[in-house]
């Protein structure tokens, strides 16, 4: 095969009873964009971190030009030119931009670092990204997705020959991630062999040239993107015919609200996070967040959580006045809240499946209140039930699970509390196919069969159109529409996010 710049042979990879990567083959060319494909679980992580060094292989081998290695560790990979960005951010938050971008490889002076420089190729390599900002500021003075560039930077300016993108585009906006595609494109022609892991289906044929997919931890097939129709890869991602995964574009029957209201918010607002809200929701009711990275869908849904405190307007819960300054508050109220990024904000890596699911329900009734073993078994079994959780056992370590398992895990927290409003800010990010579905229509089933409200945040317009009953929109961190019934389509989202109201 010409122009073969990377093959994984029979990689075998097993942890403790579960067998994750079963005689996987994988060819990587230079001057390809190459996907690799599969549900949570499927093994794409597992392979990526075999190759990475992360993990050792208990069988097969790693031809690189041709020649086998063994990378024990991510420096000895970075060594070799293979460079990974993984789908949450590696990077500190206590160290500027340019810090952060050459840490390990400070260009010195006379011994000491050359700031100066470090700087200025810092500067210039965000350049190259479009992205025009002070490298001498810490990381956190800016948000996710510049962050994202700002590891994208770093790990170009590292890697010479592999690069492997886990879900980049997870934070981004549709600009961002067309700008981030034209540099993956141009590092193609450069002759760099990359590998593109993401759940957008419309973005991996827009860019990609083949696919590899992966189920169970089995090799199913390596294909050329043009001849490998959509519909064809989520039956194989997902072990289904044709017929089942086309079910999974058809409308689930959404929840009918009933008049009484839960929860109404009156011009509430915080000072520099958002202004000037008004929320009502229905018992029994999906009701979406919508707009661009921003725009003030997570901001409203912290309020709403007390995640911060409101500096004006008033909030009503069950008819009587609140004052949410504290998410206990909130959980008091019986509102419950699974973050954005479920890897900073949502599972306790070291902790096991049941412990995670029982966090919420033991910190509401308070650390002398311990809760029975017998009963966090069967909250955590009657969870796992519900939400088809595919773990190997309840003290399963929550960090061996897949992300779509994971994210499972931490809506499985919150409804152990029984809530009567569950926010889900992003629930399906960076999760397959089949685990979206599985929520959307969890998302649905808990208002029409429990009568609870449910807060839908989402950044693909589709899913959000698909699963809610009525869509407040917002831009510029204010709220610009509110659509219900047959209002709601992408298009009429769109139309009031590009020119306010109407």
């Amino acid at each position: 095969m010409a122009n073969v710049l990377l093959e994984m042979r029979q990689i075998d990879k097993i942890f403790p009873g579960v067998r994750a990567l079963s005689k996987v083959d994988f060819t990587l060319r230079a001057g390809e964009i190459h996907s690799l494909m599969g549900e949570n679980g499927a093994g794409k992580s597992t392979l990526v971190k075999v190759l990475t060094g992360v993990y050792g292989r208990d069988g097969g081998t790693i031809l690189l030009d041709g020649k086998e290695t063994t990378p024990r560790t991510t420096k000895e990979a970075q060594e070799c030119g293979i460079s990974t960005v993984y789908q949450e951010v590696n990077l500190c938050s206590n160290l500027t931009v340019a810090e952060n971008i050459f840490i390990g490889r400070q260009p010195k002076k006379h011994g000491f670092i050359d700031w100066t420089t470090m700087n200025k190729r810092a500067a210039e390599l965000l350049q190259r990204l479009s992205v025009r900002i002070d490298v001498t500021k810490t990381l956190d003075h800016y948000p996710v997705a510049v962050q994202q560039m700002i590891a994208i930077a770093r790990a170009v300016d590292v890697s010479a020959r592999i690069l492997i993108l886990d879900e980049p585009t997870s934070s981004l906006d549709e600009q961002e991630t067309q700008k981030l595609f034209t540099i993956i494109r141009q590092l193609k022609k450069q002759g760099m062999g990359i590998i593109f892991i993401s759940h957008f289906l419309d973005q991996v044929y827009e860019l990609c040239d083949r696919i590899t997919v992966l189920r169970n931890g089995k090799l199913i097939g390596a294909y050329d993107v043009d001849k490998l129709p959509k519909f064809e890869l989520i039956a194989k991602m997902v072990g289904k015919s044709l017929s089942d995964v086309q079910d999974f574009e058809k409308r689930e029957e959404k929840s009918q609200p009933s008049e009484e209201m839960f929860l109404e918010a009156s011009h509430i607002g915080c000072t520099g996070s958002l202004v000037d809200m008004d929320v009502a929701i229905h018992k029994g009711e999906v009701i979406g967040f919508a707009g661009l990275l921003g725009s003030g869908r997570t901001e409203t849904a912290e309020l709403l959580f007390g995640i911060h405190e409101i500096t004006h307007g008033a909030i009503t819960v069950n008819g009587k006045k609140m004052h949410i300054k504290e998410p206990m508050a909130a959980m008091k109220q019986k509102i419950a809240f699974c973050p954005e990024d479920r890897k900073s904000s949502g599972i306790i890596e070291d902790l096991s499946v049941r412990e995670n699911i029982i966090l919420a329900m033991q910190a509401k009734d308070g650390m002398f209140r311990h809760i029975p073993y017998k009963e966090q078994v069967k909250i955590t079994d009657d969870c796992i039930k519900l939400l088809n959780i595919k773990v190997s056992s309840r003290e399963q370590l929550i960090r061996n699970l897949s992300g779509g398992n994971q994210q499972k895990v931490i809506i499985a927290r919150w409804l152990a509390t029984q809530p009567e409003l569950l926010i889900l800010d992003e629930p399906t990010r960076g999760i397959d196919v089949g685990t979206k579905s599985e929520i959307q229509k969890m998302a649905i089933t808990l208002a029409k069969k429990r009568g609870m409200c449910v807060i839908f945040i989402s950044s693909e317009m589709d899913e959000m159109v698909r699963t809610c009953t009525k869509l407040i929109v917002l831009r510029d961190r204010r709220k610009v529409a509110e659509l219900e019934n047959e209002d709601i389509s992408s298009e009429n989202v769109m139309r009031a996010i590009a020119g306010g109201e109407g």
